[in-house]
């Protein structure tokens, strides 16, 4: 017991020197959070040389600098010209600064709202990113991934932080393309306002599969596996997925796209009355595109966390348009004689703002993206023309400027490894769950299965994906169900929408601790440290229970600290849940100042001589899930009568001490691990199976005695 009180002093001791050099001594080692930046001394220190700055004034506003009469150059801001919301919600301002000719000088970041801290990026890479704009034009086809060969500039991304650099791209450009048309540095091209096509409403014929795509109403996108290997020649990820000679010839993507709200196109393909049912609620301008597809996927994993469907853009003259999951309906069935079968169907709306042109050419954009590294990867681009069949459409006189790729681009990478991998490792916890009965009746099978899956979960999921949810999520969604709720917040990451759904979901049906028993990074990575301390037969301390019951109430007051402050200052509750070391564990890989290094390594060292002390005790992200136990609608863990009196072997053997006295396990604190099932099934360890076991033993003996008498 001494040592038992002598552990716990250092434990809280060590825990209030870590928050104190957190919050107060150093506040300097706390949560990036930008604030706006005034730009007139920025322009001053990019100008060193200038006399007199104008005021920010003209159409599109913007400030003039000069050097007694000489113009040194033009400064404006993005938010001003093209805000473009980012990860946040919120546009990125940026300070861009040109010369008379249309030279970039200098880009700054004036004010964001990203939280790129929580995705593992140091804000000295944010300002890294704007400094390759220095000595481009605004003439330039910049693009994050671009490379030469297709006719691009390109720009290096950040890994990690690939939705902020490819919307700074997007307000970057797109500001100074508009900046420099107003000052005449470059052409308006768009400067003549063409009325759109309309769609002849009235004209129908019945088609074949074979007649629309024969005449083109219908086109085809086809790629093997040999052209996307030599888009990729000359990069680092050349050699990546690369096919061999036999497979060279082999499909890669097979892609058919339309307009279907054409009606000879979509009452052949959808029917009747399925053309009517997405029709009927389009608004003036907008427009349905059908895409058909075999292969690689099309819809990619965007949508997934993000809403945004990272593999396919549209794009007409300089128009570039990307789709949301609002925009999405999938579909089932093609009722058009002849069609081949499809693995991916899908119609997307093309909203009225995109003021798109049903009557002009336009082209869809494949994405293709190669991972070179653990979070490093490359991408390419492939294009398929569309040229509307006149029948179709009334085209009113009109110059059609030249189609050229949009300056904007999808705000992300593609990401189909990693979701596979986890919706793989998630249909393998689903099948555990649902077999546990019959796994727990193997224990060696049984634990070797669960610390290989929790192996998984630290590597992949973990410090491979950065897939470790957090409370300042939860805080996160709140408030934005307190505000102007939109999905587009929660939607941009894959990986943790995923984990977020998962953990709903299972929260729903068995609690939370399915979620903190198996999918939690940090969780694993401490009771794979326990196993590893066992196995080296270090010593294990224990708390009294009465102790460890009341000590479970530490992280439920944490949460609630934290929740009041996220009330008044999100950002000062990113703060205090520094008392999460997951992003040093995970995400910033121990990579920042030491205090938060020395509050992660604690946590794993204690876990060596007492199982997962944060998650039991600190943990305001389990707090958080916990509080909603109580809906859970299936309680698959296995009880007897004589379970807690007399027996109180599974109490004893719960490592986390999840088992009351009583023997009811508290589902709060339960992590899932399945360790009591193994008992209940066990009858060599089981006390009351060994109790059954000994009477049918001690009956067939009488039996046997009965017979051996007569």
């Amino acid at each position: 017991m001494p040592k038992s009180f002598s552990y716990t002093n250092v434990f809280f001791g060590f825990l209030l020197g870590i928050l104190l050099n957190l919050n107060f001594i150093s506040p300097s080692f706390a949560l990036f959070v930008s604030p706006p930046k005034e730009p007139e001394p920025i322009i001053e220190a990019i100008f060193p040389q200038a006399t007199h700055i104008s005021d920010k004034k003209g159409e599109l506003p913007l400030w003039t600098i000069f050097k007694d009469q000489q113009i040194l150059g033009y400064a404006f801001e993005t938010n001003d010209i093209a805000r473009i919301p980012a990860y946040s919600g919120e546009p990125i301002n940026i300070l861009v600064a040109i010369d008379p000719l249309g030279q970039y000088l200098a880009a700054k970041v004036l004010e964001h709202h990203e939280p790129i801290i929580l995705a593992g990026i140091p804000e000295s890479k944010l300002w890294k990113f704007t400094e390759q704009y220095t000595g481009l034009s605004v003439r330039d086809r910049l693009k994050v991934g671009g490379n030469e060969s297709q006719g691009y500039v390109g720009i290096d991304g950040l890994s990690g932080a690939t939705v902020t650099v490819m919307v700074m791209n997007v307000a970057i450009t797109k500001a100074a393309t508009k900046a420099a048309q107003s000052l005449g540095i470059i052409d308006k091209q768009s400067a003549v306002i063409q009325p759109p096509s309309t769609i002849k409403a009235d004209v129908f014929e019945h088609a074949s599969w074979l007649t629309l795509t024969g005449d083109g109403s219908i086109r085809r996108l086809y790629l093997d596996r040999a052209s996307v290997d030599k888009a990729f020649e000359g990069t680092a990820a050349e050699h990546v997925d690369e096919a061999n000679p036999e497979q060279k010839n082999d499909r890669f993507a097979e892609l058919y796209f339309t307009l279907v709200d054409i009606p000879t196109i979509g009452k052949n393909l959808l029917g009747e009355a399925d053309y009517l049912w997405l029709t009927e609620s389009l608004e003036p301008g907008e427009h349905l595109l059908g895409l058909f597809g075999n292969g690689y996927s099309f819809k990619g994993s965007g949508y997934v966390r993000g809403g945004i469907f990272d593999r396919i853009q549209l794009h007409q003259n300089e128009n570039s348009i990307a789709f949301r999951d609002l925009d999405h309906e999938r579909i089932t069935d093609l009722y058009i004689q002849g069609v081949p079968r499809f693995t991916e169907m899908s119609i997307f709306k093309i909203r009225a703002q995109h003021e798109f042109d049903p009557g002009a050419d336009w082209q869809l954009e494949l994405l293709v993206r190669r991972q070179t590294g653990p979070v490093d990867s490359l991408f390419t681009s492939f294009k398929g023309s569309y040229d509307m069949l006149d029948k179709y459409v009334d085209t009113p006189p009109a110059i059609v400027p030249e189609p050229e790729m949009a300056l904007t681009q999808q705000v992300w990478l593609e990401r189909q490894v990693e979701v596979i991998a986890l919706l793989v490792l998630l249909l393998v916890l689903l099948l555990i769950l649902f077999f546990q009965d019959i796994l727990v009746r193997h224990p060696t099978f049984m634990h070797r299965l669960r610390h290989g899956f929790l192996v998984v979960t630290v590597v992949l999921i973990g410090w491979s994906w950065g897939g470790q949810l957090s409370v300042v999520n939860v805080f996160t969604f709140l408030q934005a169900l307190m505000g102007e709720f939109s999905w587009d917040l929660f939607l941009l990451d894959p990986i943790i929408f995923i984990l977020w759904s998962a953990a709903a979901v299972t929260i729903l049906l068995w609690g939370r601790a399915v979620y903190c028993g198996w999918l939690c990074p940090f969780g694993a990575l401490q009771e794979l440290a326990n196993v590893f301390g066992r196995y080296i037969k270090l010593p294990q301390f224990e708390l009294p229970f009465a102790v460890h019951e009341r000590l479970w109430a530490i992280k439920y007051l944490i949460l609630l600290v934290l929740f009041g402050v996220s009330l008044d200052s999100l950002a000062l509750a990113e703060q205090f849940a520094e008392v999460e070391p997951f992003k040093t564990t995970f995400l910033l890989k121990f990579d920042r100042q030491w205090p938060f290094v020395a509050w992660a390594v604690f946590l794993i060292l204690i876990s060596l001589f007492n199982r997962k002390t944060f998650c039991r005790y600190l943990c305001p992200l389990g707090a958080a899930l916990s509080v909603s136990n109580s809906i859970r609608l299936f309680d698959w863990l296995k009880r007897r009568p004589e379970c807690g009196s007399p027996c109180k072997t599974c109490a004893k053997e719960c490592e986390i001490q999840a088992i009351q006295p009583d023997g009811v396990i508290n589902m709060r604190e339960c992590h899932y691990c399945l360790d009591c099932q193994i008992t209940y099934f066990n009858d060599e360890k089981c006390p009351p199976l060994k109790k059954i076991a000994r009477k049918k033993r001690q009956s067939r003996e009488q039996e046997i005695a009965v017979v051996v008498t007569e």
